[in-house]
């Protein structure tokens, strides 16, 4: 475990404190990040956090910067989104409904 992901993974729930449910648990040398025990986003040993999307958010984030975590269907939520809890909260909101 490094202090980049932790801080990270911390700072991340923090940010999406307006989301009932959200828990991390420490996985592989990074975090995993999951709505009511559903995991959608992890935090690598790096501190980088990413999300793993549908066809149609995926396209938005990678317009966005977003790049892929290795062959796995994540994706790295660019700067511009971590930064705007809103923005932040709208997409992780429409992850959680498209993995239910």
């Amino acid at each position: 475990m490094t202090k980049e992901s932790a801080s990270s993974a911390e700072w991340l729930v923090e940010k999406l404190s307006p989301i009932e449910g959200i828990t991390v648990k420490k996985m592989f040398g990074g975090h995993g990040i999951f709505h009511e025990s559903t995991m959608f986003g992890i935090v690598d040993s790096k501190g980088q956090c990413f999300v793993k999307v549908n066809e149609a958010l995926k396209s938005t984030l990678v317009k966005a910067g977003a790049s892929q975590h290795s062959k796995m269907p994540y994706y790295s939520i660019p700067e511009s989104i971590l930064e705007d809890q809103k923005e932040l909260v709208d997409l992780v909101n429409k992850i959680i409904a498209h993995t239910k």
